[in-house]
C-alpha cells in the first residue's frame, strides 16, 4: 500500500497538563490539548499525543507552556457512545519548548473516500466538504474530514471517489451544539482547512 503525506507542525500554548492516554507495545503516551491562535485571533484547541519519553526531556509542562509539535494528524472510530464518533489528534513525533509566532502547518496528501459535498454558507460562501483516505504504513489509513472555499471548493467540487488530493492547509477545531435526549449537549469538531492544492507524489517516503 502507497503511504501518503501527512506532516503537520504546530507552535502554541498547552491548554492543560499532560494527561495519561493509552499504552502501546509497552510504551506509555500521554495526551494534552494545544491551543494554537490564528490570524484572526480566534484559537484552535488540538488534541497532541506523545510518548511519556519524549515528555520525560522537559520538566513537567504546565497550562500556558509553550510547546512545538511536528508529527502527523491521526484519526480513529470512538464506539464508546460518548463524544464524537471520529477521534481526531495529532501524534508528535517531536516536541521542543521553543518560543515563537503561533503557526499551524498541515501538507496532506490522500484519496477522496466519499463524493464530495459542495454547498452554500446562509452569507452566500461556497463551501467543499470532502472525507480524505491518507495511507499510513502498515496497511493503515487515517479518514480525514477536510474543507476548502471559494474557488478550491469548486475545484474539490468537480474530483470524484478515488481522486488523489494533495493539499496545504490547517487544522482546526470548531464547537458546535448537538441535541442529545432532549438537552443541548457542546461537542467539538476537528477539519482540514485547505488553503492551497499541491501537486500528488506517487509515493511520499520521510
Amino acid at each position: 500500500m502507497q503511504t501518503n503525506k501527512n506532516k503537520i507542525f504546530l507552535r502554541g500554548r498547552l491548554a492543560a497538563p499532560p494527561a495519561p492516554s493509552h499504552v502501546n507495545h509497552g510504551i506509555p503516551y500521554l495526551t494534552f490539548p494545544l491551543t494554537v491562535r490564528r490570524l484572526s485571533g480566534a484559537e484552535d484547541r488540538l488534541n497532541v499525543v506523545a510518548s511519556q519519553e519524549q515528555l520525560d526531556q522537559f520538566p513537567p509542562l504546565e497550562a500556558g507552556d509553550p510547546l512545538a509539535v511536528w508529527g502527523e494528524v491521526r484519526t480513529f472510530n470512538n464506539r464508546s457512545g460518548v463524544g464524537s464518533r471520529l477521534v481526531v489528534s495529532v501524534f508528535a513525533r517531536e516536541l521542543s519548548r521553543e518560543e515563537g509566532e503561533d503557526e499551524n502547518r498541515l501538507e496532506l496528501s490522500g484519496t477522496l473516500c466519499k463524493p464530495p459535498a459542495l454547498r452554500s454558507t446562509p452569507l452566500g460562501r461556497t463551501i467543499c466538504d470532502m472525507i480524505l483516505a491518507a495511507n499510513r504504513r502498515y496497511g493503515r489509513a487515517d479518514y480525514l474530514p477536510c474543507i476548502a472555499w471559494g474557488s478550491l471548493a469548486y475545484r474539490c467540487g468537480a474530483m470524484e471517489v478515488g481522486d488523489t488530493l494533495a493539499l496545504e492547509g490547517r487544522l482546526q477545531s470548531r464547537v458546535y451544539t448537538k441535541e442529545i435526549d432532549g438537552q443541548p449537549q457542546e461537542r467539538t469538531a476537528f477539519e482540514v482547512s485547505v488553503m492551497s492544492l499541491t501537486e500528488p507524489e506517487e509515493l511520499y517516503i520521510e
